[in-house]
């Protein structure tokens, strides 16, 4: 059995590079993976291995010796010991192979690929993250057998080959994001198993917030370090500035002076907030300049000392200050850290050369451990939300997530205030309808003058009209200011939009006929009626929705194998329900889909996130027509996963209904 769906589909989605592609035909590719695989099969392959595995297999260029493969790769690559994947494979191929070395441009070609195609990774960064890996996964009972990892080794990617690794660490970064139920743990997976874990992964990773845009499926099973660093990077990030917000911190209010205040440090992203507690503590201490990152400012570790004597005054040494050398003053700090169990991510190197993730993240540890803020009630009560504003800041989350799944070129941390210039929106328009925005007419960022964001918003709402959005009372002004209800009516027709034409493109024997809301519903109630089931639903707002067997049974109708009926509950209470709930979203990401609704938006029935979970599945469905096969198929492999699952959306909020018009 081989790996998502064959040689074939794995060229078409890791070989990436057109002159990659071009230098060789299919057949050749083919031949090349099958014989790359034969060369991996006890393990590794490095730069020095290829020379004489590349003999013994009469891989192409048959006119050179060993001896000469390997002179041209050591003139070509400092380190003979880095690991290699297949792009590598065949660039050595490319060159050595087929002109022999006696070509001079191919020890050219050859260096120039190693900035392309041998992407460098932080020891440092590496050696930190198992660290934080070992530390909170040790004690779970599937990952207890793998772990520790040793972090002088690579262990860490072999580790993570099978999806369970990366499924955890993102439950620890976001408690229950994924329902454990859906993830394959047995000792040994065979590849569509690992396959389901990886497309678990990735989807549910873009639903707590990272960007995978560049990271498919195989790239995971394969254990690409620089992609899984990356990857395993933005989940940490997002477990260490959870407690960034002042929901979960509300005494971060004391940052600031009064209500109009809070409203912009409620808008800051969660990096941002930690460098204005940062410099909030840094005052305190006296400290003259103010940090605006986390490498170049604090490279010296004079901030660092300061921050270390405001918090824990009990633990500091006065010979701190006298120090001159910067490595030297590092190294005092870290032990200062150490008397507060807040060390763990960086080492006084790490300081000095002002590595901005590991500083980053050891300041964000500090914050955790000892945030210096006190409690100021009169200020706290002016966060208490409403139910109302609950559901406002659950849309706000989803549209976000789906804005930054899209992979467009701004990254936003509040729809609120990051769309308020209308830039963002004209990048989304034009992803999704190419072509429909007059760039010519749009002002880019940095914007000073407040009618040049109006201009740009106007031209925004244009857009929706010609669209067909429902904008009665919308104007560009009104997303200037920021106003909440009218943005998110905005972005989810915005949404339901993309889901509506993606369904359409995909509807080929529709002759261009439109999609609506009820042509969803009935692909979902017949869907489920020719599976020989019973459940059937009027509405997106049908209540029964509620219990989770509808959705339960349309994803076993789509994939009669993705659904394990041991783990359903009966759906009666509150706590079943959510199980259900739990389950539903963790095995459509399993399956695929593309989505970012939590367990509640279900045990609501909130009708324009079950309009969009529906039309995930059913676009999943679609896009993937062979009856019979397993799932996570070739089809879902790469960056193929990516081209789909980056464009649909399937979770929102609202009154719309599948009897309403289709461009409401």
């Amino acid at each position: 059995m081989s790996n998502g769906g064959g040689v074939g589909g794995y060229v078409g989605i890791l070989v990436s590079d057109p002159s990659l592609q071009n230098q060789f035909t299919q057949v050749e590719l083919r031949s090349l993976k099958s014989q790359f695989l034969l060369m991996k099969d006890h393990g590794r392959v490095s730069l020095s291995d290829l020379p004489s595995k590349m003999s013994r297999l009469k891989i192409v260029g048959e006119g050179l010796t060993e001896e000469e493969r390997g002179s041209l790769i050591r003139k070509s690559y400092k380190s003979m010991d880095e690991e290699i994947d297949f792009e590598h494979f065949l660039r050595v191929n490319e060159r050595s192979g087929r002109r022999g070395a006696k070509d001079s441009s191919s020890s050219a070609f050859l260096k120039a690929a190693t900035t392309t195609l041998l992407h460098t990774i932080s020891e440092s960064e590496k050696a930190s993250y198992v660290t934080h890996i070992n530390s909170y996964l040790g004690e779970d009972e599937f990952m207890k057998k793998y772990l520790p990892i040793d972090p002088a080794t690579n262990s860490l990617f072999e580790v993570a080959k099978d999806g369970v690794l990366l499924c955890k660490l993102i439950n620890v970064a976001v408690p229950g994001t994924i329902d454990e139920r859906a993830i394959n743990t047995k000792r040994i997976l065979n590849p569509w198993e690992r396959n389901e874990n990886h497309t678990l992964c990735l989807n549910s990773a873009k639903a707590i917030g990272c960007t995978v845009v560049n990271i498919g499926t195989q790239d995971l099973i394969e254990g690409r370090p620089h992609l899984l660093l990356g990857l395993i990077s933005q989940i940490i990030k997002i477990q260490l500035l959870a407690d960034l917000n002042l929901k979960k911190t509300p005494q971060l209010v004391e940052l600031v002076d009064d209500s109009k205040d809070i409203e912009e440090l409620m808008s800051l992203a969660p990096e941002k907030l930690l460098l204005r507690w940062m410099n909030f503590q840094l005052k305190k201490g006296s400290y003259k300049r103010s940090v605006t990152n986390f490498s170049s400012d604090i490279k010296d570790a004079e901030a660092y000392a300061c921050l270390l004597n405001v918090l824990a005054p009990e633990h500091s040494k006065p010979s701190v200050k006298s120090v001159g050398d910067p490595l030297e003053r590092a190294k005092l700090v870290l032990e200062h850290a150490d008397r507060i169990n807040c060390r763990r991510y960086l080492t006084p190197k790490d300081i000095v050369e002002g590595s901005p993730n590991l500083n980053l993240a050891f300041v964000a540890h500090i914050f955790q451990r000892r945030n210096g803020l006190s409690s100021k009630n009169n200020q706290i009560s002016f966060l208490e939300t409403t139910p109302d504003e609950a559901q406002i800041s659950r849309e706000e989350r989803a549209f976000r997530f789906w804005i930054n799944s899209l992979g467009i070129s701004t990254y936003i941390n509040n729809v609120f205030e990051d769309l308020r210039n209308g830039w963002v929106l004209l990048e989304v328009l034009d992803k999704i309808s190419p072509g429909i925005v007059c760039w010519k007419a749009a002002n880019k960022p940095p914007i000073k003058m407040p009618f040049r964001k109006v201009e740009n918003c106007n031209q925004v709402v244009k857009i929706g009209r010609q669209l067909k959005f429902s904008l009665v009372n919308i104007a560009g002004n009104d997303i200037v200011q920021g106003n909440k209800k009218l943005i998110l009516a905005y972005l989810w027709q915005l949404m339901r939009y993309n889901i509506l034409q993606l369904l359409k493109n995909l509807r080929f024997h529709s002759h261009g006929k439109e999609i609506t809301d009820a042509d969803i519903l009935n692909w979902a109630n017949t869907k489920v009626k020719d599976a020989g089931r019973h459940a059937r639903i009027e509405s997106f707002k049908d209540k029964s929705l509620s219990n989770g067997s509808f959705f339960l049974e349309l994803l076993r109708a789509v994939e009669t194998r993705v659904v394990n009926w041991n783990l359903v509950t009966k759906g009666e209470t509150d706590e079943e329900k959510k199980m259900n709930a739990t389950y539903i979203i963790s095995v459509a990401r399993k399956l695929g889909c593309s989505i970012f609704l939590l367990p509640e938006d279900i045990l609501e029935v909130n009708s324009k996130m079950m309009l969009s979970l529906t039309a995930g599945i059913m676009y999943w469905y679609l896009k993937n027509p062979v009856e019979g096969r397993p799932v996570g198929s070739g089809r879902e492999n790469g960056r193929s996963l990516e081209t789909k699952s980056n464009s649909i959306t399937d979770d929102s909020a609202s009154e719309f209904s599948p009897k309403e018009n289709g461009h409401t």
